[in-house]
C-alpha cells in the first residue's frame, strides 16, 4: 500500500492537469496518509496558495475522507526522531516515514524525499513522476 506525502497531494489542487491525473491514478489504488501530512498541506494551502479557510478545510476534508490517517502519537514521534538521525532527514519528512512504517505501507510516494531510498529494510521512498 502506498503511503502519500504532501507534495504529491497538492498537485489535486494546483493547476499542473497532467500530474493532477497522474496522482488521481495513484489514488484509485488505495493509500495512507499520517496528520503531518495534513498539517503539510493546511500550511501551503493557507500560506503559499493563500486559500481561504473554508476552502482549505474542505481540500482537508476530502482527504481525510479518501485515506487511511495514520495520527501522530509518541510512538510515531520517538521513530521519527531515529529515522531523522539515521538518514539525515529532516524531522518533518522522517515523521512521515515512521507514520508510513506504522501504517505498514510499503511505499512512500514524494516528490523531494530521495528516491530510492530503503528504510529500514521495510519502506521505499519513490517520486511517482520520475520515469
Amino acid at each position: 500500500m502506498a503511503f502519500f506525502d504532501s507534495n504529491i497531494l497538492l498537485y489535486l489542487v494546483g493547476s499542473d492537469d497532467r500530474r493532477a491525473d497522474h496522482v488521481e491514478t495513484l489514488i484509485a489504488a488505495g493509500g495512507t496518509i499520517s496528520v503531518q501530512v495534513l498539517n503539510e498541506v493546511a500550511h501551503v494551502a493557507r500560506r503559499k496558495m493563500n486559500l481561504p479557510w473554508e476552502d482549505a478545510n474542505a481540500i482537508l476534508m476530502r482527504f481525510r475522507t479518501i485515506f487511511d490517517v495514520v495520527p501522530l502519537t509518541v510512538e510515531v514521534h520517538a521513530n521519527g526522531l531515529r529515522l531523522a538521525e539515521r538518514y539525515k532527514l529532516s524531522v518533518y519528512d522522517s515523521m512521515i516515514l515512521a507514520a508510513a512504517i506504522q501504517s505498514g505501507c510499503d511505499e512512500v510516494l514524494s516528490e523531494d524525499m530521495h528516491d530510492g531510498l530503503r528504510v529500514d529494510g521495510k519502506l521505499t521512498i519513490r517520486n511517482p513522476f520520475r520515469a
